[in-house]
């Protein structure tokens, strides 16, 4: 050891001695002998640097405004081609300012994120890879591609055949594989499964049970991430941080699994943020098998009843066997299954999810379900003779309460008292929550509550703000009028850390929306305001919003019957959807800096609206535009913009247009191109509703999935 490390420090002292520095200069045009003027001071400094005694590397960057050549350089190179003569004098036309928008236009947006292969790419990559086109020549492509689609798009899965088929040249042993399929996708997988393990071998241990946990859902299934999100904080895998609340630590959680493209996205909001994902099979099998290694949880299909000590069950099986199932399971934490009788034995159960909300189940009485006295998430759905038992107060450590009944409920008094209870959602109908005593001791103020979602009436005065501190997302709806003269929402503004808030009116209530003062921590806000409250006034103070990023306004009346917006107003909108606002005419907005990172419109039910600004169309981030029964005029300034862009940026061109117009207005089809869609109701009466709002505004999440479905 002491001859080793007296040679490593001879050479050490040797690289030192003899190490210059490495000039590296990197450019796009032709070297030219250039005079440098101005820049004396600078030049000797980079020269001393250069030329100085430090043994380490270094790094010295050059920084300054190299001007629009530059630019265009750095925009030929994002496209991915050289540009012809013309398109070089276009470019040579263009300002500084216009050329760093043309550039940003282009790069917002992209990331480099590799999908699944189609049905194409999965059959060129296997004959390439696996047989070199001989698949072709022995008229086997029936049998490959069959292969090719139990791959589902993986390349891995596709190039690990190559090892298994090496040997099966011959004809028969292609019929036999023609006849036992699903064991060679099998045999294949389990190669596969050796290479995708160390992806999990070398996940951080506090990534690994919410991975695990993906394996809970069925095959192909698509996940709501709110429901996920809450899953896990409900089974205690996160581990909590100052400062950080377990909901910020499970979106960070779940974007590291994502970026590990462990978790798959499947469907974005419409700001962009992830609303399902999905995991690969393979993925899921390999998560299966650890978990039963691990006894994470246990999975049950449909074979016999048998003993487990397990305390996470995830029930696959018929409904038959359950009952004979649940005997078994009494030291149970967790059961997940849509369908399921009420375990009353299962004292120390903590997640009990038998509601989703992208699927249907059975009905519960609450009494019954509130024996669970330990639990931690309960999410039913409530058969409509269900009311709330008084001993509510006994669930003393629930975080998630998610309720899907079709008629009003009332709550408990002892609801306040649930201190540890973060989500309350109430589904369909609405959830009345009681009055509390002012002051009394009872009391507990609940700084964990985030979420408060379907609740009916609630007049928000200062005792109920002091109680819910830190609520985010705030979902409410009112259809009967409080005292004469009071605001149910007058201290609304006290919520400072509120991010999403959604309100129904009805019956006269807009008067609420009229003289509300928003909180300046909105990001989204839905606005139902029925029957007409005038818009310029309340629209003035939501254009304020320095973080807005999502506005949905419905219904409502413009006095004046123009809408004008000014500099400064919607600085974060992301998503703006305006719908049956009576009276607007003109739309009048003088420069693109007024929404000025604008991605999505939709207008729906604007049969007044002469057309849309020109200046939205030259909003850089502006992505997609969505017209549902608008004016004809409407319709055809929105294929108007489409074409000056197109004038612009050609088939780079990243803004879509759709409209849907009624049957008499099916001329305005003779407009579609490339970016612009024109699709015709056929039904000639009154026009079905493809964005169905509900009355009351509790299932805004799934309206948002609808509206990104459109898209």
């Amino acid at each position: 050891m002491n001859l080793i490390t007296k040679e490593v420090k001879e050479i050490i002292v040797e690289a030192g001695f003899q190490q210059k520095p490495i000039v590296t200069m990197t450019s796009t045009s032709t070297v030219k002998d250039d005079v440098m003027v101005g820049f004396d001071e600078v030049f000797l400094e980079v020269l001393h640097k250069l030329t100085g005694d430090q043994l380490s590397r270094q790094i010295i960057p050059i920084m300054g405004r190299g001007g629009i050549e530059t630019l265009r350089e750095v925009y030929i190179q994002a496209i991915g081609h050289s540009c012809d003569r013309n398109e070089n004098e276009k470019l040579g036309d263009l300002s500084e300012i216009q050329l760093r928008e043309k550039l940003y236009k282009f790069l917002c947006g992209k990331r480099v994120d590799i999908e699944f292969l189609d049905e194409a790419s999965s059959w060129d990559l296997f004959c390439k890879t696996v047989f070199e086109k001989k698949v072709v020549l022995l008229g086997l492509e029936n049998i490959g591609k069959a292969i090719v689609v139990k791959c589902k798009g993986l390349p891995l899965s596709i190039i690990t055949m190559e090892d298994f088929w090496q040997s099966l040249d011959a004809r028969e042993y292609w019929e036999f594989i023609e006849q036992d399929l699903n064991s060679v996708i099998k045999s294949n997988d389990e190669s596969c499964m050796k290479i995708l393990w160390m992806s999990y071998i070398y996940l951080p241990n506090y990534l690994k049970p919410c991975f695990l946990y993906m394996a809970n859902f069925e095959e192909d299934r698509s996940i709501r991430v709110s429901m996920l999100k809450k899953l896990w904080i409900s089974e205690g895998f996160l581990k909590p941080r100052s400062g950080k609340s377990l909901e910020i630590i499970a979106q960070e959680y779940f974007k590291e699994l994502v970026d590990r493209n462990l978790i798959l996205v499947d469907r974005l909001g419409s700001t962009g943020n992830v609303k399902h994902c999905k995991i690969h099979d393979l993925y899921r099998n390999l998560c299966l098998e650890e978990v039963e290694k691990e006894r994470f949880y246990h999975v049950i299909r449909n074979d016999p009843p048998r003993l487990n000590s397990r305390s996470r069950v995830a029930l696959k099986t018929s409904v038959v066997l359950i009952s004979e199932l649940l005997e078994s399971l009494s030291h149970a934490r967790s059961l997940l299954r849509d369908e399921l009788q009420i375990p009353h034995h299962l004292r120390l159960l903590r997640t009990f999810k038998a509601y989703d909300e992208d699927t249907t189940s059975g009905a519960y009485f609450l009494d019954n379900v509130f024996e669970l006295v330990n639990s931690r998430y309960l999410a039913v759905r409530v058969h409509k003779e269900s009311k709330f038992p008084t001993s509510i107060d006994l669930l003393w450590n629930l975080h998630t309460l998610i309720i899907h009944c079709w008629r009003y409920l009332i709550a408990p008094i002892g609801i306040w008292k649930l201190h540890q209870l973060r989500h309350l959602e109430f589904h369909e109908k609405g959830l009345i929550l009681p009055d509390h005593p002012s002051g009394g001791n009872g009391i507990v103020i609940m700084e964990n509550l985030h979420t408060l979602k379907g609740v009916l009436n609630l007049f928000l005065n200062e005792e109920v703000v002091k109680r819910i501190p830190n609520v985010k997302k705030l979902h409410l709806i009112y259809n009967v009028q409080q005292m004469e003269g009071e605001n149910c929402l007058s201290y609304l503004q006290c919520l400072s850390k509120l991010e999403n808030f959604h309100c129904t009116t009805r019956n006269g209530c807009d008067d609420y929306l009229q003289r509300v003062r928003f909180p300046s921590s909105l990001k989204k806000l839905f606005v139902d305001a029925s029957p007409d409250p005038e818009l310029e006034d309340m629209l003035q103070k939501i254009g304020s919003l320095p973080l807005l990023e999502k506005f949905v306004l419905q219904n409502g009346f413009f006095k004046t019957g123009k809408w004008e917006t000014v500099e400064g107003q919607f600085a974060s909108l992301k998503f703006l959807q305006l719908e049956a606002c009576g009276g607007l005419d003109d739309w009048i907005v003088t420069d693109k800096s007024h929404f000025p990172v604008l991605q999505k419109l939709h207008l729906r039910n604007l049969g007044q609206l002469k057309e849309i600004p020109s200046e939205v169309g030259e909003i850089a981030t502006l992505k997609s535009i969505s017209l549902e029964y608008c004016s004809k005029l409407a319709v055809v300034s929105a294929k108007r913009i489409v074409e000056e862009q197109e004038d612009l940026f050609g088939d780079e061109l990243d803004l879509h247009v759709r409209a849907l117009v009624w049957k008499k207005e099916k001329a305005l089809k003779s407009l579609a191109s490339v970016n612009f869609e024109v699709n015709v109701c056929l039904i000639a009466s009154k026009a079905p509703s493809p964005l169905p709002f509900p009355t009351h505004g509790a299932d805004a999440e799934k309206q948002e999935d609808l509206a990104s479905s459109l898209e």
